[in-house]
């Protein structure tokens, strides 16, 4: 190499002792271990699933505005109304399950009284 770069060619001299193969071998085997270690990370996160739960107890007032694709404000009138009522945990608003089935019977139904 030395004998290269006095002879004036263009050659660049090398900044690190790692042939370009060697290097990027090195650089590969790295990131596949960083990546193994991040899968083992995320494999070992706890799931909060409840065995034996078949439906989701509590929704944030985005999730109802989708499932009725209504705006905030028609679930914040329907609140107001007392059709839906508003469970506060610490600083978020969450809606029951029972309260949303219950919006989404017939009105007669929710009433009470039978259709004619």
């Amino acid at each position: 190499m030395q004998d290269n770069v006095n002879k004036g060619s263009t050659a660049a001299p090398m900044l690190f002792p790692y042939e370009p193969a060697q290097f990027w071998q090195s650089v590969r085997q790295i990131v596949r271990e960083k990546v193994q270690q991040a899968e083992k990370v995320r494999s070992v996160a706890p799931t909060y699933e409840t065995p034996g739960l078949t439906y989701k107890p509590l929704f944030k007032i985005a999730e109802v505005c989708s499932m009725f694709q209504v705006c905030r404000q028609t679930i914040y009138d329907w609140i107001k109304d007392g059709r839906l009522k508003p469970y506060k945990i610490k600083s978020r608003v969450y809606f029951l399950w029972n309260d949303i089935q219950q919006l989404l019977k017939p009105e007669d139904e929710r009433r009470g009284c039978p259709g004619d």
